[in-house]
C-alpha cells in the first residue's frame, strides 16, 4: 500500500497526458480523493512498505505527506473552475504535469535511501517546471529556466552531500544501508569531519529548493509566473519536501553529537532567509511576487527554529504545517485576484472589499493568518519557535528575529490594505463561483481548528517528529 501512494498519481498522470481535456479534470479530483483515503490509511495503520531499504513511514514524512494530499485534493477542486475562466494552454499537459508532481512529492515524504530521497527531490523539479511554463511567455520561460538550472545545481551540491556522507561510512568503517533510519541508529560511529562537510552541502543544495536565502532567488519568478494552482503547490508543498530532506540528515547530525553545529548553520540561514523577505516585502509591487517573499520568510523561521530545537523545533513543525494550508489559500485566492484584474500589479488592483466580497474574505483572513496575528496557528509556531530561542540563550538572533518580523509585518499589512480598500476604477471581469472560493476558506478553517483542538493521533505524530530532534520540550 505504501507505494502505491505514489504509484497510483504516476499512473492518472501518464494517462492525463493522452485523454481529453474534459476527462483530465475529473481525473484530477478523483486522484486528489484517492490519494488522500491512501494516505490516512498509511497514516493510520502504519503497513510495512514492499521495499523497506527504500521507504518508510515516518512522522515527519506521515505529517508532510498528510499536508500535501489535503491540498493537493482541495487545489484540483479549484482547478476545475479555475481552468473554465482561465486561458491554459496544452490543458492535457497542465493537469498531467500536476498529477506527476504529486506523484514525485509523495514519494519524497515517504523516501528513507538518501540516494531516493536525492532522486525524488530531483524529480520534482522536473515535474513541476511544465507548470511554470504554462503560459508560455518569454517571461515565464525565463522563470522556468531559472527555476530548473539553480534548482538543478542545489540538487548536483544535495549529491555532493550525500556521496560525503557515505564517505563518513567508509572512513568509519560502517557497514550498514545507506538509509536516514540505518545512519541515524550509527550516527556515532561516522566520521564527524566528512559527516559536517555532507550536512553543509546538503543544507545548501535543498536549501535552494526551500527557498533559503540566498538561493532562494528563482522562487519568486517561478511563483510569480505560474498558475494559480501551480503556486499554491510550489509554496504549500513543494518547500516543505526539500526540507524535509534536511530535516532527516540534521536527525543524523544530532544523534551524532553534532547538534551544535547543524543547529548554528540552520539559525543562521534562517535568519538570512527572514532578512532578505523583509527586505523585499517592503518594497514590492507584485502581490504573487508578495506572497512568494512571504514564503522566503517562513521557511527561514522554519529553518531557525529547527536549528533551536526543542520548543523550536515544535514551533517549526506548526509553522510547516499551518504555512502550507494559509499560503495555499493565499496563492488560490491570488488567482481569484488576477482573472478578476487582469494584473499582477498591486496598484492594479483596489476596492477587493467591495468588488469580490468573497474573495476579500479569503484574502484579509489569509493575510491576518501568515501575519502571525493570533488565533492562527503561524502565530502559535512562531511564539513557540521565539520561546525556544530565548530558552536556549540566542538573546541576538531572536531580537533580529522579532525586529524582522515587525517589518515585514508592516510592509505585508501596506500592500493588504492597498488591495482591500484602495479606490479603484479597474473593471472587474469575474463572477466568484463558488469553486473558486470555498477551498480557501476549508484551507484557513482547517488552520483554525487545529489552533484549538488537534487529534490525539495527529498530535502524537507531530510530537514523535519533534522529539526526533532533540527530545522535544
Amino acid at each position: 500500500m505504501v507505494e502505491f501512494v505514489f504509484l497510483s498519481p504516476f499512473v492518472t498522470g501518464v494517462i492525463a497526458f493522452f485523454i481529453p481535456r474534459h476527462l483530465g479534470r475529473p481525473l484530477l479530483v478523483f486522484t486528489g480523493a484517492l490519494h488522500l483515503v491512501l494516505s490516512v490509511l498509511v497514516w493510520l495503520r502504519q503497513p510495512e512498505p514492499l521495499f523497506k531499504s527504500y521507504f518508510a513511514v515516518t512522522p515527519e514524512g506521515m505529517l508532510s505527506l498528510l499536508v500535501i494530499s489535503l491540498l493537493f485534493f482541495l487545489i484540483s477542486i479549484y482547478t476545475i473552475g479555475y481552468l473554465k475562466v482561465s486561458d491554459i494552454k496544452s490543458e492535457h499537459i497542465f493537469t498531467g504535469s500536476m498529477l506527476l508532481f504529486l506523484s514525485t512529492m509523495t514519494m519524497v515524504t515517504l523516501s528513507d535511501h538518501i540516494m531516493v530521497m536525492w532522486i525524488a527531490i530531483e524529480a520534482t523539479t522536473l515535474a513541476s517546471a511544465p507548470l511554470i511554463y504554462t503560459h508560455r511567455t518569454s517571461v515565464s520561460l525565463e522563470a522556468t529556466w531559472k527555476y530548473v538550472l539553480i534548482c538543478s545545481v542545489g540538487i548536483a551540491m544535495a549529491l555532493l552531500g550525500s556521496v560525503l556522507i557515505t564517505i563518513s561510512m567508509d572512513v568509519g568503517n560502517v557497514d550498514a544501508p545507506v538509509s536516514f533510519s540505518a545512519l541515524t541508529a550509527v550516527a556515532t560511529r561516522l566520521d564527524p569531519m566528512w559527516l559536517k562537510a555532507g550536512f553543509a552541502f546538503i543544507l545548501v543544495g535543498y536549501g535552494t529548493k526551500m527557498g533559503l536565502a540566498p538561493m532562494h532567488t528563482w522562487l519568486p519568478d517561478a511563483h510569480s509566473e505560474a498558475p494559480s494552482p501551480a503556486s499554491a503547490l510550489l509554496s504549500g508543498v513543494l518547500l516543505n519536501c526539500a526540507y524535509l530532506g534536511i530535516f532527516k540528515t540534521n536527525k543524523i547530525m544530532l544523534a551524532a553529537g553534532l547538534g551544535d553545529f547543524s543547529g548554528l548553520i540552520l539559525m543562521g540561514f534562517g535568519l538570512i532567509s527572514i532578512l532578505a523577505a523583509s527586505t523585499f516585502i517592503l518594497k514590492q509591487t507584485e502581490y504573487k511576487r508578495l506572497l512568494a517573499y512571504s514564503s522566503i520568510e517562513n521557511m527561514g523561521i522554519i529553518a531557525f527554529g529547527t536549528g533551536v530545537g526543542g520548543l523550536g523545533a515544535y514551533g517549526a513543525m506548526l509553522c510547516l504545517i499551518h504555512h502550507s494550508l494559509i499560503k495555499s489559500s493565499l496563492f488560490l485566492t491570488s488567482g481569484n485576484i488576477l482573472l478578476g484584474y487582469g494584473s499582477r500589479l498591486i496598484e492594479k488592483t483596489g476596492s477587493l472589499a467591495n468588488r469580490m466580497p468573497r474573495t476579500f474574505v479569503a484574502f484579509f483572513g489569509g493575510f491576518t493568518a501568515i501575519s502571525g496575528l493570533p488565533p492562527f496557528g503561524i502565530f502559535i509556531g512562531e511564539l513557540f519557535v521565539i520561546l525556544g530561542a530565548f530558552k536556549a540563550g540566542h538573546y541576538i538572533s531572536v531580537t533580529v528575529l522579532v525586529v524582522s518580523l515587525c517589518a515585514i509585518f508592516a510592509g505585508f499589512a501596506n500592500q493588504a490594505m492597498r488591495i482591500s480598500f484602495n479606490m479603484s476604477e479597474v473593471t472587474i471581469g469575474l463572477t466568484e463561483k463558488a469553486n473558486l472560493v470555498w477551498p480557501q476558506y476549508v484551507l484557513l478553517l482547517t488552520s483554525l481548528v487545529l489552533c484549538f483542538w488537534i487529534p490525539d493521533t495527529l498530535y502524537q505524530t507531530i510530537m514523535s517528529a519533534v522529539t526526533s530532534v532533540e527530545g522535544g520540550f
